[in-house]
């Protein structure tokens, strides 16, 4: 963590253990080092600090590349290893960004999901996410929140201060997936895609909290 990310990362974890009094479960799962994709639903903009407040190494995360041409504003994302992306979250550069870091054996943050939930329900996954991990080594981490939506929904001005859980699954690797795409045929390669997508959500809809197993790093 350089100091930018470090002292930003210091008062996301004071405000989410004061303002919204939050629970992290199982950090420990996650690889404290090396590449490893977070993927995690997707119910506010409180979800991105939230997910990397929860451990102990620093995380990439995305941002709408117009955000990062603000001179200040954008410096200060740099520095909080933000990958610039487009509108919709794609885009061949976008997809080079997240493969530089992850390469490079970071983390990062993706939302299969696409965008944030519009009542706090899971949503079905966009096939991206499975072109992003088939073109990976990283191992994949489900991740699911809880009362982020509660919290800070889209259609909320201001964040309220309401209880906010963030727990993180077992490590996947998808090795059939993986070792099947290097000579499968292209319709086939997008059903891989669609196929680690919704697998990825089934397991992130099968997470609970477990109230008996709580965690802070």
């Amino acid at each position: 963590m350089n100091p930018s990310y470090y002292l930003t990362w210091r008062l996301c974890r004071l405000l989410f253990a004061t303002y919204f009094r939050w629970r992290v479960f199982h950090p420990d799962r996650v690889p404290p080092t090396g590449p490893v994709i977070l993927a995690a639903n997707h119910q506010s903009y409180l979800d991105p600090p939230l997910v990397g407040s929860g451990l102990t190494r620093g995380i990439n995360y995305l941002a709408r590349e117009n955000l990062v041409k603000f001179p200040v504003l954008g410096a200060y994302m740099r520095s909080l290893n933000v990958v610039p992306v487009d509108r919709d979250g794609g885009g061949a550069a976008g997809l080079k960004g997240i493969l530089d870091r992850l390469l490079a054996g970071g983390g990062i943050i993706l939302f299969p999901e696409g965008t944030r939930s519009c009542d706090g329900s899971l949503r079905a996954a966009r096939p991206g996410i499975g072109l992003t991990i088939i073109k990976s080594a990283a191992p994949v981490v489900p991740v699911r929140v809880w009362g982020t939506f509660e919290a800070w929904s889209r259609h909320g001005k201001l964040p309220r201060p309401r209880p906010v859980v963030v727990k993180y699954g077992h490590p996947l690797l998808f090795e059939k997936e993986r070792a099947e795409a290097e000579s499968c045929s292209k319709p086939r390669l997008k059903e891989i895609y669609q196929e680690i997508a919704g697998e990825l959500m089934r397991r992130i809809a099968r997470m609970e909290p477990c109230e008996d197993v709580e965690r802070f790093p």
